[in-house]
Order: C-alpha cells, then sequence, then structure tokens
C-alpha cells in the first residue's frame, strides 16, 4: 500500500511540475509593459532570494562548503548558469511577443537534440530506433526552415541552450534546489546590478505599476521554484521512463495555448513540421519503453539465478544430494537467453532541471 501511495503522491507531483511549466506562458505577459530582460533579472534575483529560504527552513547547506572546494564544479556552475540565462531570456522574450508555439516547439525537439548532444559529447552508441527519430527530428526542421524561410531559430536555440544545460547539470550532480541556488547566486550580482541601473534611468518597472504588477515580478521566484520541487518529489518517486512520458506534457500545454489562447497561426508546413516531431517523439518512446521492459526481465532472470544458486548452495551444505542442482542450470540458461536479448544501455533520459 506504502508503495502505491508514493507511485500515486509521485504522478501527481510529476503532472503538477510538468502542468506549471506547461501553463506558465499565462504568466509572462502579465508582467508588461516590464520588459523581457527586467523580467529575467527579476527572476535571477527573487529565485535567490526564494531558494535561499526553503533552503535554510530545510537546513540543507552543507553542499555549499563542497561546491566552493571544488573549481572544476563551480566552473560548470558558472556554464550552467550562462546556458540558462539565455534559454530563460529567450523563452520570456518568445511569450511575450507572440512566438508562444515555436517555444514549445524547441521543447518537443529538447530530447532529440539531448540525444544528439549525447553522441557528440558523450560517445554514446543509439540504437536503430533512435537514430530513426533523430533523423526524422532533423527532417522536420529541414520542412519548417523551408515554410519559415529561416531555420526555426527560437526552437533551436532553446532546444539546444536546454540540452547543453542539462548536460552540464548531468556533470556537476548536486540537488535541484542546490543547483539553482548555485546557479542564480552566480547570476545575482549582474541582475542586481542591471536593474539598478534601469532605476537611475528611470526605466524599471517594478514599484511603478501598482502594488499588484510589484507582486507579480517578485513571483517570478515562487513561479521557478516551486515546479522544480515538484519534479524532485516525482524523481525519487516513479520510474524514469514514466517522467520520460510526463516531459511532454509541457510542450504539449504550451502548444495549445499558442494555438487556442494566444491564436498564432499554423499554416499547412508549419502543422507537416510538428507532425514529423510527434512521428519521432513517438517512436523514441516506444523504443524506450521497449528497452526498459527487457532491462526488467533481464534483471528479474538474474535475480532468479541467484536465488536458485543460494538454495543449491544451502541444500549442498545441508548434505541434499548433487541432483538438486539442475533447476540452476536451468536458470541460469533462461538468463543467458533473456539478457541476450537486451539491447545496448539506452541513452540517459533528459533531466528536468530548471525549466523555463
Amino acid at each position: 500500500m506504502k508503495t502505491e501511495n508514493e507511485d500515486r503522491a509521485g504522478l501527481l507531483y510529476g503532472i503538477g511540475a510538468y502542468g506549471m511549466w506547461g501553463l506558465v506562458p499565462l504568466f509572462w505577459p502579465l508582467l508588461k509593459p516590464a520588459g523581457a530582460i527586467e523580467i529575467l533579472a527579476h527572476r535571477m534575483v527573487w529565485s535567490l532570494a526564494f531558494v535561499g529560504l526553503a533552503l535554510v527552513a530545510l537546513r540543507r547547506w552543507g553542499w555549499i562548503r563542497e561546491l566552493v572546494r571544488s573549481p572544476r564544479k563551480l566552473g560548470l556552475i558558472t556554464v550552467a548558469a550562462a546556458v540558462i540565462t539565455v534559454n530563460w531570456g529567450l523563452y520570456i522574450w518568445s511569450v511575450n511577443t507572440g512566438h508562444v508555439v515555436e517555444a514549445s516547439l524547441g521543447y518537443f525537439i529538447n530530447p532529440l537534440v539531448t540525444i544528439a548532444l549525447g553522441v557528440l559529447v558523450l560517445q554514446e552508441r543509439l540504437r536503430p530506433a533512435q537514430w530513426a527519430a533523430v533523423g526524422i527530428g532533423f527532417a522536420a526542421v529541414l520542412v519548417l526552415a523551408i515554410g519559415y524561410g529561416q531555420p526555426p531559430w527560437i526552437s533551436l536555440t532553446l532546444a539546444f541552450s536546454f540540452a547543453l544545460y542539462g548536460l552540464v547539470k548531468k556533470k556537476v550532480n548536486i540537488g535541484g534546489l542546490e543547483s539553482l541556488a548555485a546557479e542564480t547566486a552566480v547570476q545575482f550580482l549582474p541582475a542586481l546590478g542591471y536593474l539598478v541601473w534601469l532605476g537611475t534611468q528611470d526605466s524599471l518597472a517594478f514599484g511603478s505599476h501598482g502594488a499588484g504588477h510589484t507582486a507579480l515580478l517578485a513571483a517570478t521566484g515562487i513561479v521557478t521554484a516551486v515546479p522544480l520541487v515538484c519534479f524532485g518529489a516525482a524523481a525519487i518517486r516513479v520510474p524514469l521512463s514514466t517522467l520520460g512520458l510526463l516531459q511532454y506534457l509541457a510542450p504539449t500545454f504550451q502548444f495549445l495555448l499558442g494555438i487556442l489562447y494566444f491564436h498564432e497561426a499554423m499554416p499547412p508546413e508549419r502543422w507537416a513540421g510538428f507532425a514529423l516531431v510527434w512521428l519521432a517523439l513517438t517512436i523514441l518512446t516506444w523504443d524506450a519503453l521497449r528497452t526498459a521492459r527487457r532491462s526488467r526481465a533481464a534483471v528479474e532472470a538474474a535475480k532468479a539465478t541467484a536465488a536458485a544458486d543460494e538454495s543449491v548452495a544451502v541444500a549442498v551444505a545441508a548434505g541434499v544430494t548433487a541432483p538438486s542442482v539442475v533447476p540452476t542450470t536451468a536458470a541460469a540458461s533462461a538468463s543467458a537467453s533473456a539478457s541476450a536479448s537486451v539491447d545496448e544501455t539506452p541513452v540517459s533520459a533528459p533531466s528536468a532541471p530548471t525549466k523555463r
């Protein structure tokens, strides 16, 4: 019963995290007339404040000493902060200038870009289905580029920046809240400096458009951190394959908002490009689920073999005759057969670090 409750809670946390990330395009327009860069700066400043309070309340600050003592990790955190700055800023600008659908495409193709980076950077080997998915994704970008008359730069920049961010986070290997605190600490002084400069130029929107608008700008920290907390709670309760499926909720919600709420245009070539992307993701998901099933079968067979070997050892120790060894041989054969049918280890699914 405890396991079922944990699974159910994990699923709800995951839906909550990706649901909030999917609905966040409704939030950024509320911050106008503040410009995208000012909104970005507020997001950095208030995120550090909110996450800092959360870490103090949880008494989770032991990681700071370890991080400060590791120049390599500090360097990677700085790179992650720079990359997510580009991602956050472009996403806010995209939403507030009427490019929600194109932004959603960036997060649809993100898993494909993550796989490509795994091959190029980590020298990971792909299965045939993964190669097919990446190829179809590339074809989709070509179709969209022809339709737009230029490459879909917003989508590609969002996808590559977020995939690179995930790669760097994987190498840093610290918790979500801790990572967000470290990254926003890097961003804090430049962001605060920019806000102070805007104030000296009488261009700062903060405090100039009523208490409600001021509160919304301060709430950017909550909007950033709360989905991340929910994701962290989901990640420890549900299988990676489940999170892999849930990750498509966010761009799906964004896509639907772009069409139904923001009334963005969807000409035929854009539908064709999105259809190819969805086909690639369907293949990728099917392959991931199939591989996960085979891996579980291999693990179960190995456990059965180990249990049989243990029972034989106990029997031998108790003086039981040799014929009792026969079940072990059969189990070992079954295990070898199951193991031989398993594909190579799959490329790691993209993490959901700090989202849009």
